[in-house]
């Protein structure tokens, strides 16, 4: 059984609400695991490495005030829908709703405000907590009153996240959890060292603006080929890439299935990723350029964490083809992801 412990962690500005924000400290004897019910964040996730010493693994910050600020959705639930919507735009049941646009001509991880920047109703059970949150219609431009559930559990060494979701019209939902890491210890100033695999034999190759051009691209023979583990630094230097921003398909079905694993050899730390989602988006932290300061006042510059979010494939509500292995849009979704480490 793991621990499960509740603090205060703040309180949030009066412009956005004054409400309390709690941190639920989740702890088993392999890991230990604080998530905030401000956006669900993941704040810290502590692990072992071969010396028998814990490290915190997942970037973040030490005070609300740095979640509060403007930050790249560390450790946070993104939605209502993950990832990118082009120019913001669908159609549902014939009437077409417009987004607002925070990344380029594209809508983001939720827009203006999405679930990462609003405090979620928490609700303590066995090995873990559940978060509840009722999105209304109009919401950020999305149709549709949503009930959203996240529940984290931690057994022994893995902690997983599931989502459930309903809403009273038809609408995109697309959730995942969009943790930064770095298994060697947060702050270390790079992950090229990080041996990275992936379970997909294809790809969404995309435009400049990182919305997928509408191929499914096989992995065979590119530098996205990641069915066996690579190196990061050298797989980026033999490939001539500036790092991953993009979706994996990952191989069909419904059931929860090993989609990625990541190994640091230097200290022994291996994470694999189960999930029942299409999709993996990688990202390899290309924005980050050294400018926030982040727990322990570290700098976190371009490469130093890497995402793995498991979620639906991107823009898929506006291209028919993209919707394979999914719905695009839906009134009841039930999805789940775990996080095993070693």
């Amino acid at each position: 059984m793991a621990e499960v412990k509740r603090e205060v962690f703040g309180r949030m500005p009066p412009e956005e609400g004054g409400g309390e924000v709690e941190k639920f400290v989740l702890q088993s004897d392999s890991v230990r695991v604080e998530i905030l019910s401000l956006g669900c964040i993941i704040a810290a996730l502590e692990t072992r490495g071969r010396d028998g010493r814990f490290a915190d693994i997942v970037l973040g910050f030490d005070t609300l005030e740095g979640y509060m600020s403007k930050h790249p959705f560390f450790g946070a639930v993104v939605g209502r829908v993950a990832n990118r919507i082009a120019k913001g735009r669908f159609v549902v049941d014939g009437k077409e709703y417009q987004l607002f646009l925070n990344n380029g001509p594209n809508s983001l991880h939720g827009g203006a405000r999405g679930f990462d920047k609003v405090l979620w109703s928490p609700q303590v059970i066995p090995n873990g907590v559940c978060f509840f949150r009722l999105s209304p219609d109009g919401e950020e431009g999305y149709p549709g009153e949503l009930k959203v559930w996240v529940t984290y559990t931690l057994n022994g060494s893995e902690l997983a996240i599931n989502y459930r979701a309903q809403s009273s019209k038809t609408t995109p939902v697309n959730l995942t959890n969009h943790a930064y890491f770095n298994l060697a210890g947060q702050g270390s100033p790079d992950i090229y060292d990080h041996e990275i695999s992936i379970a997909a034999d294809s790809y969404l190759p995309v435009d400049d603006t990182k919305i997928p051009t509408g191929e499914v691209a096989a992995v065979q023979g590119t530098g996205f080929d990641l069915r066996q583990p690579v190196e990061l630094g050298k797989h980026l230097r033999k490939f001539h890439l500036d790092g991953f921003d993009h979706n994996f398909c990952l191989l069909p079905g419904r059931a929860r299935r090993l989609v990625a694993r990541a190994r640091h050899p230097p200290t022994g730390r291996t994470m694999e990723v189960h999930s029942t989602q299409p999709g993996l988006q990688f990202y390899t932290g290309n924005n980050l350029d050294g400018s926030l300061k982040g727990k322990g006042a570290a700098t976190y510059p371009k490469h130093s964490a890497f995402c793995l979010e498991t979620q639906h494939w991107p823009d898929a509500v506006n291209q028919h083809r993209l919707r394979t292995g999914e719905t695009g849009s839906c009134r009841r979704k039930r999805t789940c992801t775990s996080l095993r480490a070693s």
